[in-house]
């Protein structure tokens, strides 16, 4: 009777589960990701025990920010250690590829961090190599141009090494320029096997971006999200999450058809009344979000 009942109750959630629609059956379970930058002064301070700690809070993964060889002042080998010994992982890292297409930086020295950069990612058993700004000289939509070929070369050379590059957006890219913007160029021009996109849905919303309409013109595009919630009543500021006007229920209904497969918490500022308190409580409400 046990087993009967079980297969009845079952098979009425899946029932359940197709009415509502495919994107709700095939919705996967999620790692409970940060981005290190949220936490940039904690880390700073204090990168052994900031790790502990927010492991404590339910965090498993992590996004690291920032490489010169070292992340954090610590050798990638010691680095790795210290997430293990928290019991975490880190499945992707933003990387200053960006300072490397400044004047004064050739093809070569680009080249020269790349293979740093893949060095250090498969250290840490990172899969991801994140570019993740562009400084306003690069802003334009020709300069654009040269930045989607830049990705398209160096995502190749990443691919090679068995990993992926991704882009991380802001606002600036959904700008419009005469009927085009940095972003609708990315998609468009740049290599889907070797430039994949880790959306911010703070600034996409921002932009009032129709981020469903997105996702079905350029399924499995975008593996990384950020989760970043925006307060209600001032736009500029971040908040901690689920306390903002962002629906991330709605937008999660969507994740498989984007190709979501890791999510990280990022706030950047509006830190009432700690960065370390922040988290904590965005950790509480997003692990009932991921379920």
């Amino acid at each position: 009777m046990t087993n009967r009942r079980t297969f009845i109750r079952q098979t009425g959630v899946l029932a359940s589960a197709w009415m509502m629609g495919s994107s709700f059956v095939l919705k996967p379970k999620y790692k409970l990701g940060l981005q290190l930058y949220t936490i940039r002064n904690a880390m700073a301070k204090d990168t052994r025990g900031t790790l502990a700690k927010i492991a404590s809070f339910g965090y498993q993964e992590v996004e690291t920010y920032g490489f010169n060889r070292q992340y954090y002042k610590f050798t990638p080998a010691e680095f790795r250690s210290l997430m293990e010994n928290s019991g975490l992982t880190s499945p992707s890292g933003h990387y200053d590829l960006d300072k490397y297409v400044l004047p004064g930086k050739t093809v070569d020295d680009l080249n020269r961090y790349v293979d740093e950069c893949i060095q250090g990612a498969l250290i840490l058993k990172q899969t991801y190599i994140v570019w993740p700004w562009l400084d306003e000289s690069l802003r334009s939509i020709e300069k654009f141009k040269e930045i989607v070929t830049t990705l398209n070369k160096i995502g190749e050379r990443i691919n090679k090494a068995g990993l992926q590059l991704a882009y991380h957006n802001h606002n600036f890219e959904f700008i419009d320029h005469n009927g085009d913007t940095g972003y609708a160029m990315l998609l468009r021009d740049s290599d889907p096997n070797y430039v994949k996109l880790e959306l911010d849905l703070y600034w996409s919303t921002y932009m009032k971006q129709d981020l469903p309409a997105l996702f079905k013109k350029h399924p499995g595009r975008f593996p990384l999200w950020h989760l970043k919630d925006k307060d209600k009543t001032n736009p500029e500021l971040h908040t901690t999450m689920g306390d903002g006007d962002i629906d991330f229920t709605k937008l999660l209904s969507y994740s498989s058809e984007a190709g979501a497969k890791h999510m990280y918490v990022e706030q950047g500022n509006n830190y009432i009344p700690n960065d370390m308190a922040c988290v904590e409580k965005s950790a509480a409400y997003t692990k009932k979000l991921l379920r």
